[in-house]
């Protein structure tokens, strides 16, 4: 989740306002409305708003706001001092002002007496509302940085031979996951046969954090009463339990981070019988530098190596700083290559089709991730969502599905559990695919298996159906070879130096190419 903006600006924008305020006598909040004589609305200034979230937990928001000309404003937002989000599409409605920082929220904010009302809209519905009143623009700096370790190797685990393969709570849930949401995949999971597929990992994602204790333990919100017993259930079904934190002060929601607290909270996990740990950036952009990466996640794989439980390592730094190259120095088993995948085929296929040149770093035990599965939530076709499934299959990324699994269509189910497709993902020859042909909105992509045989994704990225040729020069297959499709689950039969087949628009032929003597 990559909510990351420049803290320099931040800190130009939070040092701009505050001479101001110096400059001006006795820097009131009546002083910055005088500023400001072509409106009596002002809303110029720093504001503290908080506001309790799922969970039980209070989440204080910073509104940093300029007043522009007219009645433009321009400014930000600070989640807990550390996650920021720029005020966009900001706009006045009568005395209200509207904007959005993104991340699935709007704002309305309006000034009543010396105070300001704030309401909160989620896109996935409901709102929530409070007062905002003045406060230091000093309230709002980052804590300072901590120290990092100097870079070294940690040993590889032993963990995520092939791909990791399970379910992550963020992309339909969000903030709503809580206890009886997991225990509910993982009975899904179950039931509806993914596990025998290979689907291991039920992770929860944001927002289960709560508070620490006297001892700096840090304990889950109420929506998760008991974590070890939780861990104990999941595991009760033959699934295992994942988790997530953040090298920061804050996660990207607001919630808790492991700043400070690294081998702390790697204990902790160990405790309540986690399996894997997902860890996010986000509020650590506003403390340490972008070269620090490696060392802010190193810090964490050491805590986790010496832990004294297996627990695989997910890096979640959006594929800053090349982490492909460092990633498994600093215990990762794998690491995000990009920003957050939306459910749409804009994102999903500009992720997709630009992974080709991090196939070298994919092997047993270290892994690419483009992000997790958006199949089945709704925002594209199944034809689509195939495209989706065929393309991380063959480039041997974590299969982690994201949708609610009682929810599932048959077809979602279908492309979810397709066996032929995940034992591409999981070959355990580990290599990804590359992009070996295009011509025009046509692209052929091969893996090599372990067998011999090569895995092949035909894609029409074009809006109408197209004929594709495949031949079996681009793919490094001298003569005959049998063609079994993975979608169809069928032997095409043999054939001699190519074959044909026609791709629908934004479609895919996933085959299995064996060549014969």
């Amino acid at each position: 989740m990559n909510k990351k903006l420049s803290f320099a600006l931040i800190v130009l924008l939070c040092s701009a306002m505050a001479l101001a305020a110096r400059n001006t006598p006795a820097a009131t909040s009546k002083n910055i409305l005088l500023k400001y004589k072509d409106s009596t609305i002002n809303m110029a200034g720093c504001w503290r708003l908080d506001l309790v979230q799922d969970g039980n937990v209070t989440l204080t928001t910073y509104f940093i706001l300029k007043k522009d000309t007219g009645m433009k404003y321009s400014g930000m937002i600070i989640i807990n001092r550390s996650g920021r989000l720029a005020i966009r599409k900001q706009h006045m409605e009568g005395n209200e002002l509207v904007f959005s920082p993104g991340w699935n929220r709007d704002y309305r904010l309006r000034l009543e007496g010396d105070k300001l009302h704030v309401t909160l809209i989620y896109s996935a519905g409901g709102q929530q509302q409070g007062f905002a009143v003045r406060a230091p623009i000093e309230e709002t700096y980052p804590p300072k940085p901590l120290p990092l370790p100097e870079l070294a190797t940690i040993p590889y685990n032993g963990l995520a031979k092939t791909p990791p393969m399970g379910w992550n709570s963020w992309n339909h849930f969000s903030s709503r996951v809580n206890d009886s949401i997991v225990r509910a995949m993982a009975d899904k999971m179950v039931s509806s046969g993914l596990v025998k597929a290979g689907y291991v990992y039920i992770n929860i994602d944001d927002c289960w954090e709560g508070t620490r204790d006297a001892d700096g333990n840090i304990v889950p919100n109420s929506k998760f009463p008991d974590m070890k017993a939780l861990a104990a259930y999941v595991h009760s079904r033959g699934l295992k339990l994942g988790i997530y934190s953040s090298p920061g002060p804050v996660t990207c929601g607001g919630y808790l981070g492991s700043f400070g607290h690294e081998v702390q909270d790697a204990n902790t996990y160990a405790a309540w019988g986690i399996d894997y740990l997902k860890y996010d950036w986000c509020s650590a952009g506003g403390i340490y530098k972008s070269e620090q990466l490696q060392a802010g996640y190193q810090k964490m794989g050491s805590a986790l190596a010496n832990c004294g439980r297996p627990i695989v390592y997910s890096l979640c730094e959006y594929g800053t700083n090349e982490v492909w190259k460092w990633g498994p120095q600093v215990g990762g088993n794998l690491w995000r290559t990009t920003g957050d995948i939306q459910d749409n085929w804009r994102s999903m296929s500009n992720i997709g089709f630009n992974q080709s040149k991090l196939a070298p770093y994919a092997a047993p035990g270290h892994w690419n991730d483009p992000d997790m599965l958006e199949v089945g939530n709704g925002g594209m076709t199944n034809t689509e969502y195939r495209t989706h499934f065929s393309l991380w299959c063959l480039q041997a990324a974590p299969l982690i599905a994201g949708n609610d699994l009682n929810l599932m269509t048959p077809e979602t189910l279908n492309i979810l559990g397709n066996t032929e497709a995940i034992a591409i993902d999981q070959d355990p020859l580990g290599h990804s695919a590359v992009q070996v042909a295009k011509d025009g909105d046509i692209q052929v992509w091969v893996r090599d298996l372990k067998d011999g045989s090569k895995a092949v994704g035909i894609f029409n990225t074009g809006t109408t159906t197209q004929t594709a040729t495949l031949n079996f020069s681009d793919i490094k297959v001298d003569g005959k070879a049998q063609v079994r499709d993975l979608w169809l689950h069928k032997t095409m039969g043999k054939f001699d130096g190519q074959y044909k087949a026609d791709v629908e628009s934004h479609g895919v032929i996933l085959l299995k190419v064996t060549p014969k003597k």
